[in-house]
């Protein structure tokens, strides 16, 4: 994974796993036991997807940088449509307090994607990669050029 991608995946998960423990220690106080499962399974599911995600976009682009906006839609669309499954497998559970555990992802989720977002823009990186191979002898010269 070259360097900015893994800053921007640290940079996005670092808040994320932040704010899971803040929403565990909330709803264990609020809710007990099942509260903090939920928080829990929450945290670590938004954390599991989105950077699986992240890494599957990385190799996914890694040889064809021009497919990047079709595959950030392909990427980010299989893993709502992951979570909906996660979601409707789990809606009528007891394992867990699902509105913690609903209220968590969705925090989570938008975290994740705000700071992904924030490390995307705060990276350097080029949209042209110049190419070092090439002599400044090939280059055109001023040598046609009135002066």
């Amino acid at each position: 994974m070259p360097s900015p991608d893994a800053r921007i995946l640290r940079g996005a998960a670092i808040p994320t796993a932040v704010a899971g423990v803040i929403a565990m220690a909330i709803s264990t106080a609020v809710v007990g036991g099942k509260g903090l499962l939920g928080a829990l399974f929450a945290t670590l599911l938004v954390i599991v997807f989105f950077a699986s995600g992240q890494l599957a976009l990385d190799r996914l682009t890694r040889n064809n940088p021009q497919m990047m906006m079709a595959a950030g839609l392909l990427v980010y669309t299989t893993q709502i449509l992951l979570v909906a499954i996660v979601l409707a497998v789990f809606k009528k559970t007891t394992l867990f307090d699902t509105k913690v555990f609903g209220f968590t992802l969705l925090g989570c989720a938008l975290i994740w994607t705000g700071f992904q977002v924030r490390g995307a823009l705060k990276a350097k990186i080029y949209y042209v990669q110049p190419d070092a191979s090439e002599n400044k002898a090939d280059k055109p010269g001023d040598s046609g050029r009135q002066q």
